[in-house]
């Protein structure tokens, strides 16, 4: 196996011949299994895998809608606007070298897009009930005969409508998505349209799409791209790496780049490998299978930056900052110690160019932050989280992760069930910080007051925290496994007292000083 991925790279890296490319040996074998179609990317590959009977690997999404609109208006702007991305039009096929993606050929609108009356137990609110929904949804198993998405929509619902969107992850990741759903609103952009790559004889070559997609551009002028942010030399390194032919010029300085590289490399390599288990507390463990979700109203996106400005500080310290407070209050509620208690959360790092979004597919790394809950004190805290995202920046602990997906989807489920175990056993919680459209949004006809969204856990992690900026508000969102955490409620009630003692704090400070 390893001398005909061997191969396979070496043809990758010969210029194309002229006479007509031959079939590749993955793509012989899938169509001798019966599998045609385009060969899934290893890293989807391993999100398609990673479904569970606690964790099901689906992004869920929430959409507000006033006044409502009906089952029809959806399912037109649907088939007019989702329908050209050929994902949705696709179901996954699993095969002995990986996944395909293949066309349905009994691909229904009505399956994927359908209606459901919210009932209300006595004396349950109208977002009880629908929180309750969301819920039971975020465990159900999409149907793998078919495309792996569903859009389910509650017509009546506090004098509005409401979306409840599930995508499974394997399509694509949460910024690939908020590039597609941009698309579905009032005025949004068209849909584009992927060209499938050939090769010069114009035979599709999957062995060699997925070197260039898994092996090089993660390492390559895709992940330098996303790196120019956080530290040019790194990013001009890696640039040389994936395009060896443009750097000779300024081999001395890249060569530098390199050797400091290097030990970058190697430093966020032990630091992965060697990261304690978290402490234990109750929202660790062995999660149930059933889910609860919450989320509260939006915070003024103002009175965030006002604090972020006055203890300079960032949104997203602040952000973080009141999360670890809010779940630090919450284990105290429960008659937890949490003195020196620190949690691990997993953070999604984008790893596309933004104007790519609209390819789907997976391209994110994962950054492990420890959460001081245990500090109680909101300026301590604050600060102590500004220190430790001050020491991530420049990280290439995201593009190992990727790269550790990316060799998950290699192996067989098992090998790749007990590699991915690692990051269970030393994470508590996936947290998303997302920001969104500044201005409140349109869909058929109405006004998008409120989304929320869901990223999965995986493993035996059983908390989902999402923070996403939308329409000058900030909205925090929570999923948790019920046996863990029952009431997730409590810690999202916690997030804007947070954010009010900070701001008071700031309020404090003299005029003109920081």
């Amino acid at each position: 196996m390893v001398e005909r991925i061997a191969r396979a790279g070496n043809r990758t890296a010969r210029p194309a011949r002229k006479a007509p490319a031959r079939p590749s040996v993955v793509e012989a074998l899938a169509s001798s299994l019966g599998f045609e179609g385009e060969r899934m990317s290893k890293v989807d590959t391993a999100w398609l895998r990673m479904d569970s009977d606690v964790n099901r690997m689906m992004i869920v999404g929430v959409w507000i809608l006033r006044p409502g609109i009906t089952l029809a208006a959806l399912q037109e702007r649907v088939r007019d606007r989702l329908l050209p991305y050929r994902r949705f039009v696709q179901a996954a096929r699993e095969d002995a070298t990986g996944a395909h993606w293949v066309d349905d050929p009994d691909f229904r609108l009505e399956r994927h897009v359908t209606a459901q009356v919210l009932r209300r137990r006595r004396g349950e609110s109208a977002r009880s009930a629908l929180q309750a929904r969301v819920a039971d949804l975020a465990m159900q198993t999409l149907d793998p005969q078919h495309p792996l998405w569903h859009f389910e929509l509650v017509e009546d619902h506090e004098g509005g409508s409401t979306l409840i969107a599930r995508i499974h992850h394997c399509i694509a990741d949460g910024i690939a998505l908020i590039s597609v759903m941009m698309s579905l609103v009032d005025g949004g952009p068209p849909p584009r349209q992927r060209r499938p790559r050939t090769t010069e004889g114009g035979k599709l070559d999957a062995a060699e799409l997925w070197l260039a997609d898994t092996l090089i551009r993660p390492l390559g002028d895709l992940t330098a791209r996303a790196l120019d942010v956080a530290g040019g030399g790194a990013a001009r390194t890696l640039a040389m790496i994936g395009s060896p032919q443009q750097g000779l010029s300024e081999s001395l300085e890249q060569a530098g780049d390199l050797a400091r590289l290097g030990t970058q490399l190697a430093s966020d390599l032990a630091a992965l490998a060697l990261m304690p288990d978290d402490t234990p507390t109750s929202l660790k463990g062995q999660p149930g299978g059933q889910k609860a979700v919450a989320w509260a109203d939006p915070v003024p996106l103002d009175e965030v930056k006002a604090v972020g400005k006055a203890m300079n500080c960032s949104v997203n310290d602040v952000l973080l900052s009141c999360a670890a407070g809010a779940i630090g209050h919450y284990l105290r509620q429960q008659g937890e110690n949490t003195e020196g208690v620190e949690i691990r959360a997993m953070v999604p790092i984008n790893l596309r160019p933004m104007e790519q979004a609209w390819q789907l597919g997976n391209r994110f790394g994962l950054v492990p932050l420890v959460l001081p809950v245990g500090i109680e004190h909101p300026l301590e805290r604050l600060f102590e989280v500004r220190r430790r995202m001050n020491a991530l920046k420049g990280s290439l602990q995201p593009i190992l992760t990727f790269g550790l997906l990316s060799l998950a989807g290699l192996l067989v489920k098992p090998a790749q069930d007990a590699m991915l175990s690692l990051f269970g056993r030393k994470t508590t919680a996936v947290m998303t910080n997302v920001p969104g459209p500044a201005k409140k949004l349109k869909f058929c006809g109405a006004t998008l007051e409120q989304t929320m969204f869901w990223v999965p856990q995986t493993g035996t992690v059983g908390v989902g925290i999402s923070i996403l900026s939308y329409g000058g508000g900030v909205q925090f969102g929570m999923i948790a496994d019920r046996t863990l955490c029952a009431d997730p409620q409590a810690v999202i009630d916690g997030f804007e007292p947070e954010l009010t003692q900070l701001l008071a704090l700031s309020l404090m400070l003299p005029w003109g000083e920081a």
